[in-house]
């Protein structure tokens, strides 16, 4: 599929970016290489494929949540910008 300059810099104009003069004719060849994939991706026999939210199979990786005991104050406080003996100390907002 072939994309015109003009419609690159449609697209440049709806994305607010800055693209180069010199840089539209190169963006131009990349974005139409990968609508040629695309249209390639379409001849692909779906039909009795379900649709799946991931490519691959993943299973939940999360461990069980344990109850653990706590981080002292003084280790808490330890990296902390700000801090008196027993709290963070940071800027008041009103």
């Amino acid at each position: 599929m072939s994309i015109t300059r003009e419609e690159i810099l449609h697209v440049v104009e709806l994305a607010r970016l800055e693209i180069a003069e010199a840089e539209i004719d190169a963006f131009a060849a990349q974005v139409a290489e990968i609508l040629g994939y695309i249209d390639r991706l379409r001849e692909v026999d779906t039909a009795g494929v379900p649709a799946t939210a991931h490519a691959g199979f993943f299973r939940n990786a999360f461990r069980e949540d344990e109850e653990g005991g706590h981080l002292p104050r003084g280790e808490a406080l330890a990296n902390a910008p700000e801090a008196d003996e027993e709290s963070f100390l940071v800027p008041r907002v009103i």
